[in-house]
């Protein structure tokens, strides 16, 4: 009996069960989550193995349908990795009839699908998994205020705050987490779109709430803000308490063997372990934020817990502690 199917909610489609002779079906939406630097495993498992076959381990890009993105191609004897990813895939091989593959030290732009495909002969077939890279999904504007980003000023922005433009399922998944923002963003895929969770007249009008789209835009001339997306960071954050000008934040850091941290290893901190201070820090972009884990009247006086930002002060004028990275 044909399956309903859906990739986005309230559009489904109708996918009859194809019955694979070779390989193993990976268990309903199979969906892989790892952390950034982690190692994950993608399950290609063999129900039998063909006397000549070889199994293609791929990487699916979205933008480029067509392009193989091989990482390792296998067979009974031996395997070879390949590509930018090659380096850092293995087999797992837990037993005889197992194809699994094994990524090591996850990076943010390893998330997306893959695909194990066995080929013997003129035959072949496939099971495709999916890696979701579990991170959080911040919005980033320009010191010098909103709309002010070519796409590829973006890309390099959020690169900058140890992150990666998102992807539109990233910052999907951030909606349904509360990320209710009115300012449009770039997304990895030349697309602009912006997450409303509470319709008002300031934020194009009385919309239903969901992930407002501008559709795809010119990346050279047209100016938005972006939506940047990290994962967890290698190290730790820290509040040094003082009053303190930007430069002498950089400093007060560098006293401690430290840097000042970026936007998204702030992000990361709060995400990942919860960081809750109360006070307003410099980061290392110029901007001066705060983590908040459980919001209080006193601390910004909003509901929903989040990085809260008193936007690109002064450097020399305004004084606030110091967000430090180690």
């Amino acid at each position: 009996m044909p399956a309903l199917r859906s990739d986005w909610p309230g559009v489904w489609r109708c996918e009859t069960p194809k019955k694979l002779k070779y390989l193993l079906e990976p268990p309903v939406y199979a969906e892989v989550v790892g952390r950034r630097g982690e190692n994950v495993t993608l399950p290609c498992i063999l129900r039998t193995k063909p006397n000549h076959y070889k199994v293609k381990w791929t990487k699916l890009e979205q933008k480029h349908v067509g392009l193989e993105n091989i990482i390792m191609i296998l067979n009974a004897h031996a395997f070879k990795p390949y590509g930018h990813l090659g380096p850092r895939a293995s087999l797992r091989k837990a037993h005889t009839m197992d194809a699994s593959l094994l990524l090591s030290r996850l990076e943010l732009e390893d998330g997306g699908k893959y695909r194990c495909e066995l080929v013997n002969g003129i035959e072949d077939e496939s099971v495709v998994i999916t890696l979701r890279i579990e991170g959080v999904v911040f919005p980033y504007q320009s010191e010098n205020g909103r709309y002010r980003f070519t796409f590829h000023e973006a890309k390099e922005a959020c690169a900058e705050q140890d992150g990666t433009l998102a992807s539109l399922t990233q910052l999907y998944r951030a909606w349904t987490e509360g990320l209710d923002w009115c300012n449009a963003g770039w997304l990895h895929d030349g697309t602009v779109h912006y997450p409303i969770i509470h319709p008002r007249p300031a934020c194009g009008g009385e919309l239903v709430s969901g992930i407002r789209s501008y559709g795809p835009k010119d990346k050279n001339h047209d100016r938005f803000d972006a939506f940047c997306f990290t994962s967890q960071a290698s190290g730790s954050v820290s509040y040094i308490s003082g009053a303190f000008s930007f430069n002498q934040a950089v400093h007060a850091c560098k006293r401690q063997g430290a840097e000042l941290a970026l936007v998204g290893q702030l992000y990361s901190a709060w995400r990942f372990q919860n960081y809750d201070q109360c006070d307003g820090g410099w980061l290392k972009d110029g901007s001066v934020r705060f983590p908040i884990s459980t919001p209080r009247e006193r601390c910004g006086g909003i509901p929903e817990a989040g990085v809260r930002s008193f936007g690109f002060p002064n450097k020399t004028m305004h004084l606030y502690g110091a967000y430090c990275y180690r």
